[in-house]
């Protein structure tokens, strides 16, 4: 099979699209033909080296997909040669082929296209999860989602939108700020002015902030204390400003703030089918009843996957930037 493999990791890597070895399906896996997959942050961080694959699973970078299963097992009962399918992967997306556990296999709605599949799993999974499942967010409260442009930004916003909670979100151009609001967002703040956090602060003096889902990190964290709620979540799930802050721990105790930190790619193969369960409980159903939509920034072929890389390096993305196989010659 094809896949792109990362040549000289680090700071002047480039990518290949080359011969690998085929994939060899395990007990309990279904092989699957991918059609689609889509870029994210982690990818970026990969072929720096900066973020390598767990143990055992693919060093190929893809932590999505979107395609037909072409090869199952006797023990496999959930699923069948033929079927559309997307999945969240530890890697391996990027290649003709992938293997893939039965049990994080997801159908893809029949309104929804292979492109448009790649772009739910790992941007819904995280936003349902850290959301709903850590965050426990509720109707009524309020939540402020940092880069709400981003692939999990403009998934948080419409399930935060779903379960009528009051929507804050941050975006770096008038254009993002739009379309957030088109996404459901009550307030949205431009990220690159200086005062962004103060006119949060303004907005929100009275009753403060239930819940925080952070990409950004080291930059904003002693502002995110200042603007919790008692009893107030601050979840992260990214550092792109860095890992190192200064914060007052009094302001911790005091408002019994929880903080927690999130990644999806580490986690147990247990915990990962329980989370795929729910996301096929209550996030497909919402797709199939169009409440939910993937957001797609762009479509590349996988031979120009090193003009995606650079369109989300530029933060230029507003949604998925989505990888097609379909292309390839």
């Amino acid at each position: 099979m094809k896949a792109i493999i990362i040549k000289n990791a680090g700071k002047s890597s480039y990518l290949e699209w080359t011969e690998v070895p085929m994939v060899n399906r395990k007990a309990g896996e279904v092989i699957v033909k991918v059609r689609s997959t889509a870029v994210n942050r982690a990818d970026l961080l990969q072929r720096l080296g900066l973020y390598p694959p767990p143990d055992g699973e693919s060093q190929i970078m893809g932590l999505e997909c979107a395609g037909e299963i072409v090869e199952t097992g006797p023990e496999v009962m959930n699923c069948k040669v033929g079927d559309r399918v997307c999945a969240l992967l530890a890697g391996g997306g990027y290649a003709d082929y992938v293997n893939i556990h039965r049990a994080m296999i997801l159908p893809i709605p029949l309104s929804l296209s292979f492109d448009e599949a790649a772009a739910i799993p790992e941007a819904y999974y995280t936003a349902y999860v850290n959301l709903l499942d850590i965050g426990e967010l509720k109707a009524g409260e309020t939540c402020l989602i940092y880069a709400g442009g981003s692939g999990v930004g403009t998934a948080a916003i419409q399930i935060a939108k779903f379960v009528k909670a009051t929507v804050l979100a941050t975006a770096g151009s008038q254009e993002k700020m739009r379309r957030c609001i088109e996404l459901g967002a009550d307030h949205v703040f431009d990220h690159k002015e200086d005062q962004f956090i103060s006119k949060i602060q303004q907005l929100t003096k009275v009753t403060g902030i239930d819940l925080i889902l952070d990409t950004i990190g080291a930059k904003h964290f002693a502002n995110n204390i200042d603007l919790l709620s008692y009893r107030g979540r601050l979840i992260l799930i990214g550092l792109l400003s860095g890992s190192m802050a200064e914060v007052d721990l009094g302001q911790v105790l005091k408002k019994n703030i929880l903080m927690r930190g999130s990644t999806l790619r580490n986690l147990p193969i247990q915990e990962k089918i329980l989370l795929t369960q729910k996301i096929k409980s209550f996030v497909l159903p919402l797709f199939e009843d169009r409440v939910l939509k993937p957001v797609i920034d762009s479509v590349y072929p996988i031979q120009q996957i090193e003009n995606a890389h650079q369109r989300m390096l530029g933060n230029r993305n507003f949604g998925k930037i989505v990888i097609s196989m379909v292309q390839q010659k």
